[in-house]
């Protein structure tokens, strides 16, 4: 405000052949200013209205991160000017200059504060400095995740590939990379799990906390993805109740899944020792079917078994489902007798009474056989 009043004050003073008196110069520099103002309110307000049309949730560029360079243009300021980075104190060390607090300040935000940092170290006048701020290169930044997540711990999200750490930095063009917001983190620590809360998934950023609702993943309605920095703390809440809306493919839970499977039925092909892929959401009865224990002759196979074995990784509690083939195809109706697959859930097929009868019959014949042959030899 104050510098726009100046500004307005020195226009009237350069139009002052046609005022006589100082009044009319103040006049004309409080009319200067009022325009001013309201041209400052009518582009406040169609940033707004961009903004609401833009996006689902606040208007924000992605936050300063240690680690992150930045390239600070100043005219007639080359000392102050060239390719910086953010300091593992989250600071932006310029030269001769004092250090200026970055972290958690969008790009706009931290050019205003090197302009307010050098006018008030005495660099510069007001109305000479020209500050120009742009991120060159977002880094890597560490994150924790806890809660209903399958892989709790430390996360490194918007990681450099090989080719990119070896890339000369360039301008980018904008200030949001997809892969340093909260859906990637949760993405990258394995996923939700099907009993998470995702109305209420918690943000802590130091001192501050935020609760964010990510239902919209799963409907398709807008939601707040929002932008995060290094040290970020996410918390997902547990409801202890599978939600089947939860357990599919997403931006915040596993693509698929890898199960360990074993069928070694004599009707069926013998399945390897690799763990075979399924898309996340598959449940019991798929894996019945794609470990060949259904089908085939009625009489031998109907009877098979199939069985489930699941060890949860945080507390080491094994758990087993065990349950006829046919029962598991025919009478499947919700979640307590079709479970979802988890990763490194173990399956087997176990051979019914009349196939087992089969192979026994199979052994007494091949320890016969030569002893028939023997005696049919030697006995006239």
């Amino acid at each position: 405000m104050e510098r726009d009043f100046k500004a307005s004050a020195l226009q009237a003073w350069r139009l002052r052949p046609q005022t006589s008196d100082a009044l009319g110069l103040m006049r004309m520099a409080f009319k200067a200013t009022l325009r001013s103002i309201h041209m400052s309110k009518f582009l406040l307000c169609l940033a707004g209205i961009a903004c609401l049309l833009g996006t689902a949730g606040a208007c924000m560029a992605l936050p300063i991160s240690p680690g992150d360079r930045v390239k600070i243009t100043i005219p007639e300021g080359e000392e102050f000017s060239g390719i910086f980075e953010i300091n593992f104190s989250g600071e932006l060390e310029l030269p001769i200059a004092k250090r200026i607090y970055a972290v958690g300040l969008e790009p706009e935000e931290l050019q205003q504060r090197v302009y307010q940092a050098l006018v008030k170290q005495g660099f510069f006048q007001p109305s000479f400095l020209r500050v120009s701020l742009s991120v060159i290169q977002w880094a890597p930044i560490p994150v924790f995740v806890s809660g209903s997540i399958f892989q709790p711990g430390r996360v490194l999200i918007s990681e450099l590939s090989d080719a990119e750490q070896l890339q000369t930095p360039v301008q980018l063009s904008g200030h949001a990379p997809l892969n340093r917001m909260l859906t990637t983190a949760l993405k990258s620590a394995g996923g939700i799990t099907p009993t998470a809360d995702v109305t209420a998934v918690e943000l802590k950023r130091g001192s501050r906390k935020r609760v964010v609702d990510l239902t919209g993943v799963f409907t398709g309605q807008p939601f707040n993805d929002i932008p995060l920095i290094a040290g970020d703390q996410v918390t997902i809440p547990d409801t202890g109740t599978v939600n089947p809306l939860l357990v599919r493919p997403s931006n915040i839970t596993p693509s698929d899944i890898m199960i360990n499977i074993s069928n070694l039925t004599v009707p069926g092909r013998a399945v390897g020792t690799e763990a075979q892929k399924f898309p996340y959401g598959s449940r019991f009865s798929d894996a019945v079917v794609s470990a060949n224990c259904a089908g085939g002759t009625m009489i031998t196979n109907a009877r098979r078994r199939a069985v489930l074995v699941r060890t949860q990784t945080a507390t080491g509690k094994t758990t087993v489902f065990d349950r006829g083939v046919e029962q598991a195809l025919r009478n499947s109706t919700n979640s307590a007798n079709n479970p979802y697959l988890m990763a490194d859930d173990g399956f087997a097929c176990y051979d019914s009474g009349v196939t087992n009868f089969q192979s026994v019959l199979g052994i007494i014949t091949q320890f016969l056989a030569p002893s028939i042959l023997i005696y049919n030899r030697f006995v006239p």
